[in-house]
């Protein structure tokens, strides 16, 4: 049984050290892998950075992460990104990573994500300049998650998860108020999830939505945003394919 924690909108501020890291040196115990769905800082500082980073450094498992609106507010996004890798994250967008705890193979594919909105109730490519490069900003996101997937094809993964900001399903948005919908996720992100496969899909941005949810193709979604999960990260069991022993 392969062991996944996961966290989002931990919204880490310069009073926030310490906050987290008594909780994350346990994750040896319980967990393979930590997920860190973005939302990181509050106000994506180097400074707020440097805070998240010092309570990931040398944890003894290893940290996937994506970057959330809120880690680009202060237009570093770059060195955001730098100093948690620096510090042993492997932070993805539109990018593709396997670790191994275990003997087991971990394949992560991850992108910020952006709004939109949903089936039915989404926004259209059509219009002003600036509404035509919002829905197309959101398709190049989901459109770089389906590219990452597609990377774990022939990796050889015991498991593969779909690590987001932004929702790609109106589930566990339940709880938020229907009007923001569009702000919190975009379908098109369930769509590179179904089209590629994935065995588990997980996100945050939504503080008042819900836990669990699904894709169309039946792929398990996972709210992890802190506020819904009410702790310092939640474990999730997913069963790795069976290997053949070789003789």
């Amino acid at each position: 049984m392969i062991r996944v924690a996961a966290v989002g909108d931990i919204h880490m501020g310069l009073d926030s050290q310490g906050a987290l890291r008594p909780s994350f040196e346990t994750l040896p115990q319980c967990a393979d892998v930590l997920l860190l769905a973005g939302d990181l800082t509050r106000h994506g500082t180097t400074e707020e950075a440097r805070v998240v980073a010092r309570e990931i450094k040398d944890l003894a498992v290893p940290v996937v992460a994506v970057l959330g609106n809120h880690d680009h507010h202060d237009d570093r996004p770059e060195e955001v990104t730098t100093i948690l890798r620096d510090a042993g994250a492997q932070v993805l967008e539109g990018q593709a990573t396997v670790v191994t705890a275990g003997g087991a193979r971990i394949g992560v594919a991850g992108t910020k994500g952006f709004g939109g909105g949903f089936v039915g109730r989404c926004a259209g490519e059509f219009g002003e300049p600036v509404m035509k490069e919002f829905v197309r900003y959101s398709r190049r996101c989901a459109d770089g998650l389906l590219e990452a997937l597609k990377e774990l094809d022939g990796q050889d993964c015991d498991v593969r998860i779909a690590l987001t900001h932004f929702s790609p399903v109106a589930d566990t948005l339940a709880g938020e108020p229907a009007e923001i919908y569009p702000f919190l996720g975009s379908y098109l992100l369930a769509e590179a999830i179904d089209t590629a496969g994935a065995d588990l899909a997980v996100h945050g941005h939504a503080h008042a939505g819900t836990e669990h949810g699904m894709t169309t193709g039946g792929v398990r979604v996972r709210n992890v945003a802190q506020p819904v999960i009410g702790q310092a990260f939640h474990v999730y069991h997913l069963a790795g394919r069976e290997r053949v022993p070789s003789s």
